[in-house]
């Protein structure tokens, strides 16, 4: 891949893996000059470009074979620590995101359709009937009983433009303090508490959510909480399937120790 980006650019780059999951990112550099070069990006990232979402994109090229290649301006900064995501400058640029119509049409034009928590609810359900989970975990079933339980608050909210992968390392502040959002691969439309649910829930100390909240634009009431709370089922419910298909039984145990949390914290707090 390396030598085949050498050909996209010329052989005085020099071109090396950036990591990921995905394995399609490099950085290119050239007397000083650097370049995020990712194959096949979405064309979402245009647009999230020109908002200011992500460093600014310099040039697409279509390949002979169909495939895009795209670089980006390469920013001095680093990615966000755990505690940074307190800072309030996270909640502006969240609520810049879920109140932009152009994240919002553009994402609809690429073909995706909002969210609905019913068919989520009914996606996780079938996912964990067939990995056979609800019958060998205690934490399955009460969670699910939650979800069904906790549903009508969840329905007939405005549907926005999500991340849908919000921690620290996908956040990028640079030296000019600047602050950009990257790793789009599970944008979506859905209820934008899926997004800033997770920030409150992994990085905001609960004494400041009040504060956190009215910086994102929204009042924290009972109602909010609950939606929040199912939300974070859903997701460790997701990412406990996604463990157990892949044989990671140490991180399956760490999902089930996160849902018993969460399972008590509804029981306690949200139901009583």
């Amino acid at each position: 891949m390396v030598n085949w980006f050498k050909q996209v650019l010329g052989k005085e780059w020099d071109i090396l893996p950036a990591g990921g999951l995905t394995g399609d990112a490099y950085v290119a550099e050239k007397d000083n000059q650097r370049l995020f070069l990712k194959r096949n990006s979405s064309p979402f990232l245009a647009v999230l470009s020109a908002e200011g979402i992500v460093p600014k994109l310099v040039w697409t090229k279509r390949m002979e074979n169909g495939d895009v290649i795209t670089a980006q301006e390469w920013l001095e900064g680093k990615k966000l620590e755990s505690k940074d995501m307190q800072h309030l400058q996270v909640a502006d640029l969240l609520r810049k995101i879920h109140h932009s119509s152009e994240l919002l049409h553009m994402l609809m034009r690429l073909g995706k359709k909002p969210v609905s928590s019913e068919d989520s609810f009914k996606i996780i359900t079938q996912r964990l009937h067939a990995n056979c989970l609800i019958p060998m975990y205690k934490e399955v079933k009460v969670a699910l009983h939650y979800l069904e339980r906790l549903l009508p608050v969840t329905k007939a909210q405005k549907k926005v433009v999500c991340h849908g992968d919000l921690n620290h390392n996908n956040l990028i502040w640079t030296k000019d303090n600047r602050l950009y959002l990257v790793d789009w691969d599970n944008a979506m439309i859905a209820d934008p508490i899926t997004d800033f649910g997770m920030v409150l829930k992994w990085y905001i100390p609960k004494k400041d959510w009040n504060k956190w909240l009215n910086q994102y634009g929204v009042k924290k009431d009972k109602q909010l909480i609950e939606r929040m709370y199912w939300y974070l089922i859903l997701d460790s419910l997701h990412y406990l399937n996604w463990h157990y298909e892949r044989h990671e039984s140490i991180k399956v145990m760490e999902r089930l120790h996160d849902l018993q949390y969460l399972n008590d914290y509804v029981d306690r707090v949200i139901l009583n």
